[in-house]
């Protein structure tokens, strides 16, 4: 019986690093190499046009990385993952039971060939894609809470990826003035009044912006420092901020000091 090819595609910011991983790929005479990204806006296209069955994503891609990928997909497209990364200490844990492989840096050909048997084994049971989409969903929570207990430090964001139906776009750190909870989803408003949402934990995104840029007004917001232009005493103690784009967010009896303390006081 003939082994059916397996369509993959790489995703890698270091061109080096790709190219080497690609090399090997072709290699395997069961595999069709059908794209490569060097970020993962890119790598978010590339797998939602192409539909491969495996998708070998870098894990430590800048602004949006192996994990952001997963988290824009969409379900219906979501192919095998597996994570290539340079670390074996943070995150890989918590792929080993989760994610279909995890290739570390630089890779060699007896490990690459392990994961693609895998792939094909997966491929051949009927509800792959929804048993994977649960699996990686359980993956991304669980490298999210490692992530946050690492003493190595995520990378501080420039711009943040969002969904704008088919596109990622990327919405700079700069021009966004309040960020607003919502259960699992973040609500961002920018300063030319555009509105995006992303699924991300807010205490993690707060970690992963600019010292000093943003303050946190109550459990579910954070708005940026330079865009407050009033602060109004409430009943009780507390605070009404008005932004300089007209927003009103109000802060909690716990966050009322901290804002008395950096705002209030020369």
């Amino acid at each position: 019986m003939t082994t059916p090819t397996l369509r993959v595609i790489v995703a890698d910011d270091e061109r080096p690093a790709r190219r080497f991983l690609v090399n090997l790929l072709l290699g395997a005479p069961d595999v069709a190499v059908v794209g490569e990204a060097a970020d993962g806006a890119a790598a978010v296209a590339l797998i939602e046009r192409e539909r491969p069955d495996l998708a070998l994503l870098d894990l430590q891609m800048p602004e949006l990385d192996g994990l952001g990928v997963v988290r824009l997909l969409r379900r219906d497209v979501l192919p095998l993952v597996a994570f290539v990364t340079a670390y074996d200490a943070y995150a890989v844990q918590a792929f080993e039971l989760n994610a279909i492989d995890y290739l570390l840096k630089p890779v060699d050909a007896p490990r690459l060939r392990r994961t693609l048997a895998r792939a094909h084994e997966r491929l051949e049971r009927a509800d792959w894609r929804e048993s994977e989409a649960q699996r990686i969903a359980a993956a991304v929570e669980m490298a999210s809470t490692e992530a946050a207990s690492a003493t190595r430090p995520a990378a501080m964001l420039e711009r943040i990826p969002v969904r704008r139906r088919d596109d990622v776009l990327l919405v700079p750190v700069d021009a966004v003035t309040s960020i607003v909870a919502d259960g699992e989803l973040l609500h961002l408003v920018t300063s030319g009044g555009e509105r995006h949402t992303i699924t991300y934990r807010l205490k993690d995104l707060e970690a992963r912006l600019p010292a000093g840029a943003f303050i946190r007004l109550s459990r579910g917001a954070l708005v940026r420092v330079a865009s407050i232009a009033k602060v109004s005493p409430m009943p009780g103690g507390t605070y009404l901020v008005t932004l300089t784009d007209g927003q009103q967010l109000p802060v909690s009896r716990l966050r009322s000091r901290v804002v008395r303390d950096s705002l209030l006081r020369l």
